[in-house]
């Protein structure tokens, strides 16, 4: 089932009351990681568009695995920041294995750490209308860097990747 792109969302209005009545959420972006440093570095900048976009205070990125910050690392720098309330939010496309065990599993272990501190672990990014967008954007960009009409973009550049591959080469 897809989420409709009409869902009402909170504002960042609605998201500065709820700091004010004295509930403070710190919000942190968990992909898998990845032994290449590039990747990495792109959860930052990801986690940086979406605390400007969003207005949270606190938004912190963390690798399941293979890199820093972890789970317990971001965790432990957003209750040190004040954070009452933890929403550890997977950046994952489907619902597999890390999201229905790994990821609670370690956020659990960060959160024994942290008496009355409470979490949510939300749902990956899943069935949603609006990633159609995001594919038929990054689709028509590559087509457009081969054609020779665009820049390479900012996952590709320096990879050699995006060009038209032959069967017979």
């Amino acid at each position: 089932m897809s989420i409709s792109s009409g869902q009402k969302k909170p504002d960042s209005g609605v998201l500065r009351d709820l700091h004010r009545l004295g509930r403070k959420d710190g919000v942190i972006i968990v992909d898998h990681g990845s032994r290449r440093q590039a990747s990495n570095l792109m959860l930052n900048e990801f986690v940086a568009m979406f605390q400007k976009k969003t207005g949270y205070a606190i938004v912190e990125p963390a690798h399941m695995e293979l890199a820093e910050p972890s789970i317990k690392d971001a965790f432990d720098l957003c209750i040190s920041m004040g954070v009452t309330r933890m929403i550890v939010s997977p950046f994952f496309l489907f619902p597999g294995r890390h999201w229905h065990k790994d990821i609670p599993s370690l956020t659990a272990e960060a959160a024994s750490h942290h008496p009355g501190v409470s979490y949510i672990v939300t749902a990956p990014l899943g069935l949603h209308e609006l990633l159609v967008d995001v594919v038929n954007d990054r689709i028509m960009h590559c087509l457009s860097h081969v054609a020779g009409d665009a820049d390479e973009c900012e996952v590709c550049a320096e990879t050699g990747r995006c060009r038209v591959y032959r069967s017979d080469e």
